[in-house]
């Protein structure tokens, strides 16, 4: 039989991302400190988001409202990274994008911590944008678990494939 393992992730959920998306567009369109400012969130491609208003300050807002509604979905605020707001003509862009997979060198920066502050007996191997971490014992992954979790590495993580 192999030995107990888990994948660590960083995945987000596009149906969460765009309910929450659209719950965004809806309070911008009928809260009153939006009226007039034609302040609107939306698609601008497969990951990216872009969020319009009139002025600097109604923009920022808006991208604060999506973070609220993200929140609420149950996605990490590390998987969305915003822009600071730029003159478009008479509008503010501030352009997003939501961050699917751990890069290469945060890959080998979580399994350098796996192997220097992780339990005996404990590896990592870097598959494309995620890890396996295999060990003898799940004890010891479940350990691996807290530890990554006590980390702050600016990275959703999520544990998947428990077994």
């Amino acid at each position: 039989m192999a030995d107990p393992s888990f994948d660590v992730v960083s995945k987000v959920d596009r149906q969460e991302v765009d309910n929450a998306l659209n719950q965004a567009a809806k309070e911008l369109s009928t809260r009153f400190d939006f009226r007039g400012v034609n302040a609107k969130v939306s698609w601008a491609g497969e990951e990216a988001i872009t969020i319009e208003a009139e002025t600097e300050e109604r923009a920022l807002a808006a991208v604060e409202v999506f973070k609220e509604k993200l929140i609420k979905r149950g996605i990490s605020l590390k998987a969305f990274e915003a822009d600071e707001p730029a003159v478009s003509g008479k509008i503010y862009k501030v352009n997003g994008k939501i961050i699917q997979g751990i890069a290469s060198d945060k890959a080998k920066q979580i399994a350098k911590i796996i192997r220097d502050e992780g339990p005996k007996g404990v590896q990592a191997q870097i598959q494309g944008d995620q890890l396996r971490v295999s060990g003898k014992k799940k004890d010891h992954l479940q350990d691996v678990i807290a530890l990554l979790k006590g980390k702050d590495l600016d990275i959703a993580l999520q544990f998947t494939n428990y077994r």
